[in-house]
């Protein structure tokens, strides 16, 4: 039996913790109707402990119309009847307790569903009314308002406004089923303190929290032609809809509510900005920790992973708050899939080609995946696992067009696929009508190549990227323990090895990367885990990583 976690008391888990992500709806099916459930997450619950992590991060569950994969929200504090009931969540709570995990859920905050109860009394209620206020309904443009207020686009394709009946424009800066809450509302506010309440009174150890950097806004008139909801943002903060100094005052409040709990809870956000705005978000007065997506987005070279291990250690020990490291997650294709491609690839011309890119090398992509993995698992701070990059599972790339879901697709006018490719249900077994997921087919078809990467066809095979990860993760837990102290970043020091390769220090704990087309020599120590053979003579290969305890001085 998986022995419970010897950190199930400890208030500072999230600092050093591997969290794994679980997207509900493709993870294990366990009713049969195509569609994850959290009975089936409850099923797997053994499993992810034996793997090793810390820590179990639901994507959305609530009820919803699946305009965004979840995303869009009819009631924070409920479960979607597709996926279970509230009975079953705190049933899981239970069970993944029991294992020794955490429990982390996902919050959206920056919109609501346009089936939400509060946007159904807005429409009926009118111009000018509480109801309104608490989104951002506003008049159009030109003589009879018939023009949108503004040029802006929506992030997955269109205008970022919509008329109703009566006239009035809303703001969505996703898609129109997901309308923008109005976060200088004090009713808006509220209500999430008392959703975030909700959950931690169920036991829930943690937050995610979604583009925790778009809850302020400034609509005030003129409103600027052509902002972007991505690309370039300034660093001030004067951006009318991204990172704003505001949203400071918002994460102070749910500090506050997060440390009357024992232990506090904690929260990550979703931030996608610069590391120099990053650091307010991850502050101990804030939410205490941010993604950093910058080696998720860096190519396969080593200055660009040593410039951004450096860049983000040092604001670590800037903030006092641990790094997230992030190589996949359900808005991204998969880094297996990345890293086999030219770094100057196109990925959503790749993916409209099906996957047909005669530059795509398969076995290098998932040999790069497993190097950058053990690289990313030895660093200081928390690491983020995607469900099935255990697996070594590449981007599906061949869904058919009438099968896509990513609201992307649409919004576009079928220019472009979206984010169906990684949220493929995973496969368990080489067999059966989903590999396993489930007793029937899966809501998203999977690749016959998924045979090939089920858990159970990887199950005790020394040499399979599943036992990569489980011994890794153990062994990582181990190799923390041993360091002397944790202060986010101060414990790694660099050894110089030239053009192509990555040589970091923590104690006695050598981690060395080779980038480059030669080899590299290791040094030495014992050789606890690499993510591929070593060479004849002991040195290590392209595109792999070791790991070596040197001995006792």
């Amino acid at each position: 039996m998986t022995q419970p976690s010897t950190r199930a008391t400890d208030a500072d888990w999230w600092r050093r913790a591997v969290v794994y992500q679980v997207y509900p709806r493709s993870f294990a099916d366990a009713n049969g109707d195509g569609v994850g459930d959290l009975a089936g997450i409850r099923s797997k619950v053994p499993y992810l402990a034996d793997l090793g992590v810390d820590a179990l991060w639901l994507s959305p569950f609530y009820p919803s119309a699946l305009a965004d994969g979840g995303y869009d929200v009819d009631d924070y504090r409920d479960v979607d009847p597709l996926i279970g009931t509230l009975a079953e969540f705190d049933e899981l709570s239970r069970v993944a307790h029991e294992h020794g995990l955490r429990l982390i859920v996902d919050i959206v905050p920056n919109h609501t569903s346009d089936r939400h109860a509060w946007f159904r009394e807005a429409l009926a209620a009118g111009p000018g009314t509480p109801e309104r206020a608490r989104y951002h309904f506003v008049d159009g443009e030109g003589p009879d308002g018939s023009r949108p207020p503004s040029d802006w686009q929506a992030a997955f394709g269109g205008s970022a406004w919509s008329r109703v009946p009566d006239g009035q424009w809303y703001l969505h800066l996703f898609t129109p089923q997901q309308p923008d809450l109005n976060w200088g509302n004090p009713e808006v506010r509220q209500e999430f303190l008392t959703t975030l309440a909700f959950w931690a009174d169920r036991g829930v150890d943690g937050f995610r929290i979604d583009v925790a950097h778009m809850l302020a806004k400034d609509l005030s008139r003129p409103m600027p032609s052509h902002v972007e909801v991505a690309g370039d943002l300034p660093l001030d903060g004067s951006h009318r809809f991204y990172d704003r100094d505001e949203v400071d005052e918002i994460y102070a409040e749910w500090r506050a509510l997060f440390d009357t709990y024992d232990p506090p809870r904690m929260a990550v956000a979703e931030a996608w900005v610069p590391a120099e705005r990053r650091r307010r978000y991850a502050s101990p007065e804030g939410l205490g920790q941010a993604f950093n997506f910058d080696l998720l987005q860096a190519p396969w070279q080593a200055n660009a992973f040593r410039r951004v291990i450096e860049q983000n250690l040092s604001e670590a020990r800037a903030t006092a708050s641990p790094q997230t490291w992030v190589l996949s997650n359900h808005d991204v294709v998969r880094h297996a899939t990345r890293y086999g491609l030219p770094d100057d690839t196109d990925l959503a011309s790749w993916l409209m080609s099906d996957g047909t890119d005669p530059h795509e090398d398969v076995a290098l992509g998932l040999r790069r995946a497993r190097a950058a993995t053990l690289l990313v698992l030895s660093l200081p701070g928390s690491a983020y696992v995607y469900q099935g990059e255990e697996l070594g599972l590449r981007e599906v790339a061949t869904i058919p067009r009438d099968r896509l879901q990513d609201p992307t697709w649409e919004r576009t006018g079928h220019t472009a696929k979206g984010r169906d490719g990684c949220r493929v249900p995973i496969p368990w077994t080489p067999d059966g009508p989903s590999f396993g997921f489930g007793p029937g087919p899966a809501h998203l078809p999977q690749p016959d190549w998924f045979a090939d990467y089920a858990v159970a066809a990887q199950q005790d095979d020394p040499s399979s990227t599943l036992e990569l990860y489980r011994t890794a993760l153990h062994l990582r837990r181990r190799l923390v323990a041993e360091l002397p102290g944790e202060q986010p970043g101060d414990d790694v020091s660099w050894v110089e090895v030239g053009d192509g390769g990555l040589h970091l220090t923590r104690g006695r704990w050598h981690v060395v990367t080779n980038v480059a087309a030669t080899s590299l020599a290791l040094p030495a120590g014992d050789v606890v885990l690499s993510s591929g053979p070593l060479l004849a003579d002991g040195s290590l290969g392209p595109d792999t990583t070791a790991w070596v305890v040197a001995a006792d001085d």
